[in-house]
């Protein structure tokens, strides 16, 4: 006990994530994380409250990181609203893909619905701040209506978001390359919805996700 140590936030993160991997759970508790990585237990308690908060933080630095990487290329100013987004969506789920085992393990036990979800409270705050920095424009309609459609679609936004985490996390392809086909057909479709009419890239979604069902029945 006398040889532990307090650690970094970011030691903090690693320990936790390779503990629950290798339990394929969390610790029993922190004083147990810390004495398998000798560290002072209450080192912990200077950055986290429990288990659940640093899960919150966790995901929320996937996606602070993935804004943070597209924000270091010389190119990404330039593009437009579409590739900006998509190009967050590819670096977000190739993180969630490299750390794959304990992102499975840990939406498992908190489990995934397309109501409020508590896990991801504090990245919903950074989604939201990105969605906000694209400035979607609605589609015209009166004042009135303006403030309502324009939470609306950051809102819709959030739920294609959820969407196109539960369809990584039945991903079996390799390196999850049908996760980048659902990613550039659903966002086509949402920005379609803010700009016109057509349901071409609804119906194209549709077939692609009608065509996973039959494989996925197919294969059980």
């Amino acid at each position: 006990m006398a040889n532990q140590q307090k650690i970094t936030e970011e030691d903090l993160i690693d320990f936790y994530m390779d503990a629950v991997v290798r339990l394929q759970g969390k610790p029993d508790s922190i004083e147990n994380l810390g004495e398998h990585y000798d560290f002072d237990a209450n080192s912990f308690h200077e950055h986290y409250k429990d288990f659940e908060e640093l899960d919150k933080a966790i995901f929320r630095t996937l996606f602070d990181v993935s804004i943070a990487t597209l924000a270091e290329s010389s190119e990404y100013p330039s593009f437009d609203k579409k590739d900006k987004l998509l190009s967050l969506y590819y670096t977000f789920f190739e993180n969630l893909t490299l750390n794959r085992e304990f992102i499975l393990i840990t939406l498992k036990d908190y489990g995934l619905s397309l109501g409020t979800i508590s896990l991801f409270s504090e990245l919903k705050q950074s989604f939201d701040g990105f969605v906000d920095s694209l400035a979607m424009e609605p589609l015209n309609l009166t004042s009135s209506l303006e403030s309502f459609q324009k939470k609306s679609i950051k809102e819709g936004f959030w739920v294609q978001f959820l969407l196109t985490i539960k369809f990584w996390m039945s991903d079996d392809s390799q390196r999850c390359e049908k996760t980048d086909i659902f990613i550039e057909k659903s966002v086509n479709t949402a920005l379609e919805l803010l700009n016109t009419k057509s349901l071409h890239n609804i119906i194209d979604l549709g077939k692609f996700l009608y065509a996973e069902k039959i494989k996925s029945k197919e294969n059980e």
